[in-house]
């Protein structure tokens, strides 16, 4: 049985774990806030028991949709094995979120006043080798005549600064928005979902650099997934998530093949 969300997910040695690497489906899942474990040589970050289990330190539910979703879809799974605090790998390094002073409405003492050594030892032991390691994967699956379509899976919270989010499902697309648009209009179809495009954030709001690096620089179908984590809030909620959104993204995924891509 998976994790419930507020459980830690289980430390590894390396930056990025990837499951399934030998599956032959159409996508590729990356789930880049998939754990709240914050190993040596950076500690908690001076951050308390609870500060670690919230929302600010990962994705709750992400871990367990992503890897239900991967098994419905054949398809091989890439996720992250430290807190997003430590370093934020949907981040580039000089973006200010990379290591964040403080997320939402908490300061992190262990990211206050970090020099440019610090800030290089993060990207050379978390964000370079992680994403050198989805590169490879994409690159072999290409090798072998697979064009993969990336999907990444995310969650969000419920409310944020006091206010409550309606949308339950939100899909949010980089340069390329034919996949984002096929899922909106098959989830409208096909579940009761509220689902919106470019919700609770969108490319403006920097947080499709992940896509961007993988997807529309190599010319790939590419999506972001953002499911409000009350609903995917343990293992039975994320294999019955995982349930209703796989046939919606085959269907999407089938419509953006035969959907030719604009060019400028």
């Amino acid at each position: 049985m998976r994790e419930s969300m507020e459980a830690e997910v289980p430390q590894h040695e390396t930056p990025i774990r990837i499951e399934g690497e030998s599956r032959d489906g159409a996508c590729v899942i990356i789930c880049e806030h998939a754990s709240n474990a914050m190993p040596a040589p950076w500690g908690d970050l001076g951050l308390d028991p609870e500060q670690r289990k919230a929302h600010i330190a990962w994705d709750p539910g992400a871990l367990g949709l992503a890897q239900a979703l991967a098994v419905a879809l054949d398809a091989p799974l890439a996720q992250a094995c430290q807190s997003r605090l430590i370093y934020d790998l949907n981040r580039p390094p000089q973006h200010p979120g990379a290591m964040p002073e403080r997320s939402e409405t908490t300061d992190i003492p262990g990211n206050r006043d970090l020099d440019g050594a610090d800030r290089l030892a993060r990207v050379e032991a978390l964000y370079l080798p992680f994403h050198a390691e989805i590169r490879a994967l994409i690159a072999r699956r290409l090798a072998r005549g697979l064009s993969p379509i990336l999907v990444t899976v995310h969650s969000f919270t419920p409310i944020y600064f006091g206010k409550p989010r309606a949308v339950e499902l939100g899909v949010i697309h980089d340069a390329d928005a034919r996949l984002a648009e096929a899922i909106v209009a098959q989830a409208d179809a096909q579940t009761d979902l509220a689902v919106q495009l470019n919700a609770p954030y969108s490319a403006r709001d920097g947080v499709t650099h992940t896509l961007a690096l993988h997807g529309t620089a190599m010319g790939l179908p590419n999506v972001m997934l953002e499911l409000r984590n009350d609903l995917i809030a343990d293992s039975p909620a994320q294999e019955a998530m995982a349930a209703r959104l796989a046939p919606v993204l085959r269907a999407a995924m089938d419509d953006t093949r035969a959907t030719p891509k604009e060019t400028v």
